[in-house]
């Protein structure tokens, strides 16, 4: 499917209209699913594949592509869905997560569709917490469910929440800052919740873009001074409803939310979000998930926020 990464420019445009493409597949059944375009690299039919002794049973091997080789991710057994294909048969999205390229084995690849993320909706509240969903959509009167492909990544291939020793610095005032999470997927917004428990940063957490700026206008009608109170918004990209890139242009068009200092926290990397990062009006882009590179920078920032404004007042 070569014409899965055609015209890049014009999906770009997509990013701050509160817009995307995804990618359909199938997991060896009739039910859909779909991933960011903006995430993937290619999709190809599923090459030979060389086993990893011991590896997580969802690691069906590691792949040799253009002289790089990256693991495969049966997706369908990584939600507990079951394998669809002894022979690892069917497609492999090849795709940039978390700072690194792997791909996911599907059974089938549909189409590419152009919609709003106001129609990408949370999961049904019935999903539960162990739930693999991040999101939902209807298209043709369907139900296409989006995975929360971090929660894989996480349970698949691992990876530390903790800060190293030597990171964090005592002699910065945390308690007294305050920070506003914005993540859709629920292992994301732990992840930083648990850095920012190491730094003992107090912290408000919201599940999209559009529950943010709620809560941001009920913080400005408690009589809050949001620059001074909010030391800074970490906010992922793709979400539900509204997105980073719209919240972030949103709260700049915004009496009193002008001047937070906006982080903008994704899985999406790369050159494209440098751009977006000031097309928004972000103050800074940082690739998930290092904790290390979080806590630097959230300390970095809690130190100017207490050079330019002292401690916040709590109205």
């Amino acid at each position: 499917m070569p014409s899965i990464l055609d015209g890049v420019d014009q999906r770009t445009k997509l990013a701050g209209h509160n817009r995307l493409e995804l990618l359909l597949f199938k997991l060896g059944g009739e039910q859909r699913f779909g991933i960011n375009v903006f995430k993937v690299q290619e999709v190809i039919q599923c090459p030979n594949l060389t086993q990893i002794p011991k590896s997580h049973p969802a690691i069906r091997g590691v792949a040799h592509l253009r002289g790089k080789t990256i693991p495969v991710l049966d997706l369908s057994m990584a939600i507990g869905a079951g394998c669809f294909s002894q022979n690892c048969q069917g497609y492999v999205i090849v795709t940039e997560y978390n700072r690194s390229t792997q791909g996911f084995l599907v059974s089938a690849v549909d189409r590419i569709i152009n919609m709003g993320w106001e129609q990408i909706q949370p999961p049904p509240r019935g999903a539960g917490r162990n739930s693999y969903l991040t999101a939902v959509t209807q298209v043709d009167r369907e139900l296409i469910e989006v995975i929360d492909v971090e929660k894989v990544m996480k349970e698949v291939i691992g990876g530390s929440d903790e800060v190293s020793a030597g990171i964090i610095d005592p002699a910065i005032d945390t308690f007294s800052q305050h920070v506003l999470v914005v993540d859709d997927s629920s292992v994301a917004r732990n992840q930083i919740k648990k850095v920012l428990e190491q730094l003992s940063v107090p912290y408000t957490l919201a599940k999209d873009g559009q529950e943010a700026y709620e809560i941001l206008e009920a913080w400005q009608a408690e009589g809050k001074d949001l620059p001074r109170f909010l030391a800074l918004i970490i906010s992922d990209v793709e979400m539900p409803r509204m997105d980073g890139y719209t919240l972030t242009a949103t709260m700049r068009k915004t009496h009193g939310m002008k001047e937070v200092y906006v982080l903008l926290h994704t899985s999406l990397s790369g050159v494209f979000n440098q751009a977006m990062v000031e097309k928004v009006g972000a103050n800074r882009f940082l690739a998930k998930y290092v904790p290390d590179d979080l806590a630097r920078l959230v300390q970095q920032q809690l130190r100017e926020h207490l050079e330019l404004y002292g401690p916040p007042t709590q109205s």
